[in-house]
């Protein structure tokens, strides 16, 4: 990107799909941008920005995801340049989850390849702050003085980040820090006693669980493409027990197993107990199935495969964690006991998220997702055409590496269907198939925190936005200082190495909350309650309309 500013974008879009036959479109999508929306360089935010969004995200060499993109056919400018008129080739429900986040075009060459262009800066905001200062120390949000909605309540933020949660704790209870978000641990209740310090704790859209990487693909193949092995592996995890081991001490006794799937209980899995991956435990049934498929038990106590091999699994963790470290602890010599030669393989946040996962590098994996309102991510997560690979120049979120064309059609007919109940009946049925391939294992609907010094910062704003799918970065323009040192300080459990958001950088949660989130325009924001909102972007809610 060049140093300054680009000349303000033309009227028109410069990939403006002129004459294009839109006949065929089954949606359009009428979206009016505010008309005092600006960059913060003072530019207009315009259709041409929306188009190349859609460029970079469809076209990027390894763009994170495509799904919804891929559904629009194109679109046109209306009465003005602040206007667009976007057409669908299907119904599109979850149209919701899409122009988040918005690039600014005028920064791009090229639009359909922005994977070098995030080198060396932060993102161009459209939102209540922008970037100062971005670096491996820290990074410094200040009030954006072009923007055009609320102007923030405290103008300068600063994120900073800590190798562990130990020191994170510390330097809240030091004061170093006024607000922290770590993965919730029983320790927690003492500390908030304390009364200089706040706690807030709900269960919302988090959730971890365990991943096999099952790709065929030759440059990713690793033990869990068989699935003899796999299923074996699967039904020797005694889920209860580590489930009591590892998450009773953080939830309580009364703390249910997830037994829904990558997603929490609600109308996708009304009766979690019952959800399709529960019992899955049968060391029996698994020693079985593997001796019909022609494997047999060597002298070491491990499976052969009937070419005389035994297969390693990797099992990678963010370094660190010590819930998970504790975890493979204790399931990797109980694994060893029926069979299985399983590995740590770890290394730290930036290198497991963006680069291994999206990489599909590893065999096993364990984290924590957080799901946006519309259950459109599993799409993007699960379908076989997101799954990165050489012949789609490695495009896609896909990072297990599950094909099952059934669930796949299941999940493109649910994001194209409007009717709640047929949807509902769709994506439970694609979680049923991935239980009975053996896919992956959930673990627990987890209490997402919010923490903070209430010496330092308003308690109501601190949480605000405790179980947003956007986190923090909702909750920023609204944060109140009141220790009056003007500036809030916050500590980020990971650091983003890289910037860009289209691609693999965006892997890691902590990377939208802190960098894309903050700063990056988008047409709709989530809410603590689950729901989507406009944005200050918007002049008005954008209509869509069935052709």
């Amino acid at each position: 990107p060049a140093d300054e500013p680009a000349d303000e974008p033309a009227d028109e879009p410069a990939d403006e799909p002129a004459g294009m036959d839109f006949s065929a479109a089954a949606m359009k999508l009428t979206v009016d941008l505010n008309p005092d929306a600006v960059w913060d360089d003072g530019t207009p935010i315009t259709i041409v920005d929306l188009q190349c969004t859609l460029d970079a995200n469809l076209f990027t060499p390894g763009s994170l995801s495509t799904v919804g993109f891929d559904q629009i056919i194109g679109m046109e400018a209306g009465s003005s340049d602040k206007q667009a008129v976007i057409y669908f080739s299907t119904v599109y429900a979850p149209y919701k989850t899409l122009f988040n986040p918005i690039l600014k075009a005028s920064r791009h060459d090229d639009c359909k390849d922005v994977s070098l262009d995030f080198e060396d800066d932060p993102p161009d905001s459209g939102r209540a702050f922008k970037f100062q200062e971005f670096n491996a120390g820290q990074s410094i949000l200040v009030a954006n003085e072009n923007y055009f909605g609320a102007p923030p309540v405290t103008d300068k933020i600063v994120f900073v980040p800590f190798a562990d949660q130990d020191t994170e704790l510390a330097a809240l209870a030091a004061g170093e820090v006024d607000w922290i978000s770590p993965q919730y641990d029983p320790s927690f209740a003492a500390l908030a006693e304390q009364d200089i310090i706040g706690l807030d704790l709900a269960f919302g859209a988090d959730y971890e669980g365990f991943y096999f990487q099952m790709s065929d693909d030759p440059t990713n193949i690793g033990p869990f493409a068989n699935a003899d092995y796999r299923e074996a592996f699967y039904k020797s995890i005694d889920r209860v027990s580590a489930f009591e081991q590892i998450y009773v001490p953080i939830g309580g006794p009364d703390a249910p197993l997830l037994n829904c799937g990558p997603i929490t209980p609600g109308p996708y899995c009304p009766d979690n107990a019952t959800g399709p991956f529960a019992g899955n435990y049968d060391l029996a049934g698994a020693a079985a199935g593997l001796e019909a498929a022609g494997w047999t038990m060597g002298g070491d106590g491990f499976w052969v495969n009937p070419d005389g091999e035994v297969p390693e699994v990797r099992w990678i963790i963010n370094t660190g964690n010590t819930r998970r470290e504790s975890m493979q602890a204790y399931l990797i010599p109980l694994l060893a006991a029926a069979g299985f030669k399983v590995v740590p393989d770890n290394c730290d946040a930036a290198c497991y998220f963006q680069q291994r996962l999206p990489a599909l590098d590893y065999d096993m994996a364990m984290y924590i997702s957080t799901a946006p309102p519309d259950p459109s991510y599993l799409t993007a997560s699960f379908t076989c055409d997101q799954i990165p690979t050489e012949a789609n120049d490695y495009v896609g979120q896909n990072s297990g590496g599950w094909c099952n064309e059934q669930a796949s059609a299941n999940l493109l007919e649910a994001d194209e269907t409007a009717d709640q109940a047929t949807r509902e009946a769709l994506i439970i049925e694609a979680l049923e198939l991935m239980a009975a391939d053996h896919a992956m294992l959930p673990l627990f609907q987890f209490p997402a925190s919010s923490i903070w010094r209430t010496d330092r910062l308003d308690d109501a704003s601190a949480s605000r936005d405790t179980i947003n799918y956007m986190s923090v970065a909702r909750s920023l323009p609204f944060m109140e200082d009141i220790d009056g040192d003007g500036q809030i300080v916050l500590g980020a459990e990971q650091w983003p190495e890289c910037l860009n958001p289209v691609t693999e950088c965006a892997n890691s949660s902590w990377y939208v909350w802190t960098v894309s989130f903050p700063v990056m325009p988008g047409l709709w924001d989530t809410t603590n309650a689950q729901t989507f909102e406009a944005t200050d972007l918007l002049a008005s809610e954008p209509v869509a309309e069935v052709l």
